[in-house]
């Protein structure tokens, strides 16, 4: 990560945030201690449009209607088991 005076920033604010865009860490200094990092700010989440919805209901993966064994009778059985 990249490190500059608050001085430094101030001079070359424009190419510090074109860096920071671009991924590489801007750290900006005062006194030799660090107070402000340069990030960009993430893209907005698009809405969900009909397509989406529509994907996602063709989609959809079916759960299964009849468990083998009831979950109840499952820990008994393993808790069982352990104790053999």
């Amino acid at each position: 990560m990249a490190t500059y005076s608050v001085a430094e920033a101030k001079n070359n604010l424009s190419e510090l945030i074109d860096r920071s865009i671009k991924g590489e860490g801007v750290l900006i200094t005062r006194h030799g201690k660090p107070v402000v990092e340069f990030k960009p700010v993430p893209a907005p989440v698009a809405p969900v449009s009909d397509a989406d919805l529509n994907w996602l209901a063709t989609n959809r993966l079916q759960p299964n209607r009849s468990p083998a064994e009831e979950a109840g009778e499952l820990m008994t059985r393993i808790r069982d088991e352990d104790a053999n």
